[in-house]
């Protein structure tokens, strides 16, 4: 059986020589003034009934899907060429009826706060517990779906984050089982998590809908990404809601990347990932990190714990060493097989020298979690309200039009429709969100959908 079909397809194509009356306009030459695609181009071709086509069923596309599929224990999956947040937008539109309640992690990226716009959604959110001494949230408690789903029956979704940017990892399995005994489904960004089945599983199957991106954590291009569905699903009801978010002209490029990073990872990029995870264990024993004893963890995220995050990731850069992210009490490292023993190592010898100048602190966690705010809009009303924009300080008392989330990670501290207010503002300042292009909040007085004044006891709107 061909393991790469959609990467087998794309050569036999260029190998013809064709004639490509066809876009793309490069006709598969090389592409000035970078001639390091130029072995790229000839792969890069559009819909044609040789190479297939992403929103039909079958042909090589489809049987490249149908092998992901399997490495993921679920009958479905879809290529996605606009990333997770493509695929965040899917999931919630395959899952949601538009004007329909959902239960949602607080800690969601900013495209699910997206959708809830743009499906007119009402989110009931829920809230994490933060990890003693780690200072970061931990994972979802299935305790707690099982109470909101409880006291919220019209709720048919629950959309959650795992793993989280710091790597945190929820029990899948038993929110889904809470989630279908209360007659939900269970959606899942697992963007971060490409990984995970080539290490041993970690349960992604238990998910009826989950997103993740191989561009993060895996060697495919940018913006490859992949979401899959159990059977209370179809392929149809993938594709459909993909293309409502989607190119209709994807990539082969990035669909090729995800075909043949799925097949080395099969073989001997399976043994390259452990080694690194190894590696990971090996350096979260001797370094201030985020191990297994503070929650259950993505094997190859390095969080390392510091007392000027900020400070340490421009410490490294100096060394030509660029972390993923940063806040004030973490670094976050992405570790993959792509790393060599050579890298781990250069990482290492830079963290030895540079902690001893910025150790965590010995007490509490260097940042309480952010407050709460009130919610006064919907999020579809503020989303597309008439705004304006302020300086941070003349926030407060204002209403969010914009997602107010430091990225990475995207986690919004406020989402569109909720009230700014002074300990919302002296967070965003302690934790050094960079606001100098200001904040977008709903104009004056007004709101979307009649122009009368909001006020604070209208609620939702």
């Amino acid at each position: 059986m061909d393991r790469t079909p959609l990467c087998t397809a794309l050569r036999a194509f260029a190998a013809q020589n064709p004639l490509r009356m066809h876009m793309p306009g490069h006709k598969g030459r090389p592409l000035p003034p970078l001639p390091e695609l130029t072995a790229l181009a000839p792969l890069d071709v559009t819909e044609l009934t040789p190479t297939g086509d992403l929103f039909a069923e079958g042909g090589p596309i489809g049987a490249a899907e149908a092998l992901w599929a399997e490495v993921f224990h679920l009958p479905h999956c879809l290529f996605l060429t606009g990333g997770s947040t493509q695929g965040v937008l899917s999931m919630l539109t395959a899952a949601c009826p538009p004007g329909s309640a959902v239960l949602l992690d607080r800690g969601s990226h900013r495209s699910a706060y997206n959708a809830l716009a743009l499906l007119d959604l009402c989110p009931v959110y829920l809230h994490r517990s933060r990890l003693d001494g780690a200072g970061v949230p931990g994972p979802v408690d299935p305790a707690e779906v099982d109470r909101l789903l409880a006291a919220h029956p019209e709720i048919k979704t629950v959309c959650i984050t795992s793993p989280t940017y710091y790597g945190i990892l929820s029990d899948l399995p038993a929110l889904a089982a809470v989630a279908h005994r209360r007659g939900a489904v269970l959606a899942v960004d697992g963007a971060h998590g490409a990984h995970l089945p080539f290490l041993g599983g970690f349960q992604l199957d238990a998910a009826d809908l989950l997103v993740v991106s191989a561009h993060k954590t895996l060697p495919a291009l940018g913006q490859g990404a992949l979401v899959f569905a159990s059977d209370r699903f179809s392929q149809g009801d993938l594709r459909r809601a993909a293309a409502l978010y989607g190119s209709s002209s994807p990539s082969y490029a990035i669909m090729a990347s995800l075909d043949g990073a799925r097949a080395w990872l099969e073989g001997s990029g399976g043994d390259a990932y452990r080694r690194t995870a190894e590696a990971v264990a090996r350096l979260r024993a001797r370094l201030p990190a985020l191990t297994d004893a503070h929650a259950p963890l993505d094997p190859c995220r390095l969080t390392v714990r510091t007392g000027d995050g900020f400070a340490l990731q421009r410490a490294l850069e100096e060394r030509g060493i660029f972390a993923e992210m940063a806040d004030r009490g973490h670094v976050v490292l992405i570790c993959t097989c792509a790393d060599t023993p050579g890298d781990l190592a250069r990482l290492e010898r830079a963290l030895d020298g540079l902690l001893p100048q910025f150790p965590p602190p010995a007490g509490a966690s260097p940042l309480p979690p952010p407050p709460e705010p009130e919610p006064v809009l919907t999020p579809r009303a503020a989303l597309f309200a008439p705004r304006e924009t302020l300086p941070l300080e003349e926030t407060p008392g204002r209403i969010a039009a914009q997602q107010i989330a430091p990225y990475p990670p995207g986690v919004p501290v406020a989402a569109p429709g909720e009230r700014l207010t002074k300990k919302i503002v002296a967070y965003l300042r302690g934790i050094g969100y960079n606001s100098l292009e200001g904040i977008e909040v709903v104009q004056a007085g007004r709101n979307e959908a009649s122009g009368s004044p909001v006020s604070p006891e209208e609620g939702y709107v």
